[in-house]
């Protein structure tokens, strides 16, 4: 991330910073990263995740490697905007999850002289863009595209592999629902998948 030293310092101003990537690539531990650095420079922090995410703590979130930090679970986007009062930074984990308001509260937000961070999957299992995190990107100042390891092949990955049979877009997971995969090791594993799903019914 490359924060120019602005030129008007009299200007009271906010910006969005997305973070996005595929499962495992470190979304949320850059998310706390940054969140705690800030609270570090004594700068008033809120941090808000989708109500649905329960997969380490009700409350907290928490990364992959067990850092964590102090969070508000809420049901909607809508309860953010009410939420955030008097801070200097608000955090935002999981946003895929949230609902298409989500981009309009980061921007009331941003323009109310607020940095907002914001963490999630920009693809879902199918390697279709996710929820609203491609208006999101396109909105924010700032978007750091992390990435995992590929499972199969040890290259690059940004694709998140659904292993468990459902097709529902929304499913908390872990590694036993999920890996990371490179473009050509997803795409393999999918036609692998197709060809097992064609062969058993018939």
């Amino acid at each position: 991330m490359f924060l120019e030293n602005t030129v008007n310092h009299t200007e009271q101003f906010g910006w969005i910073e997305v973070i996005c990537g595929s499962m495992f690539s470190g979304k949320t531990e850059e998310l706390i990263r940054r969140l705690k650095r800030a609270q570090f420079a004594k700068q008033k922090v809120e941090i808000f995740k989708p109500e649905i995410d329960i997969r380490y703590d009700v409350e907290e979130v928490v990364s992959h490697n067990d850092n964590r930090i102090r969070s508000t679970p809420v049901p909607a986007s809508a309860n953010i905007r009410l939420l955030a009062n008097n801070v200097d930074v608000v955090g935002i984990d999981e946003a895929q999850f949230f609902d298409d308001e989500i981009v309009a509260v980061c921007n009331d937000l941003a323009n109310r002289g607020i940095r907002v961070i914001v963490a999630g999957l920009d693809m879902d299992f199918k390697g279709n863009p996710f929820g609203p995190m491609p208006a999101l990107m396109a909105t924010a100042e700032y978007v750091t595209k992390v990435h995992a390891v590929c499972t199969r092949t040890g290259n690059l990955a940004h694709y998140s592999f659904r292993k468990a049979e459902s097709e529902n877009i929304v499913l908390l997971g872990e590694t036993q629902e999920y890996e990371p995969l490179s473009r050509a090791a997803y795409y393999k594993a999918i036609q692998e998948q197709k060809a097992h799903n064609k062969e058993e019914n018939e």
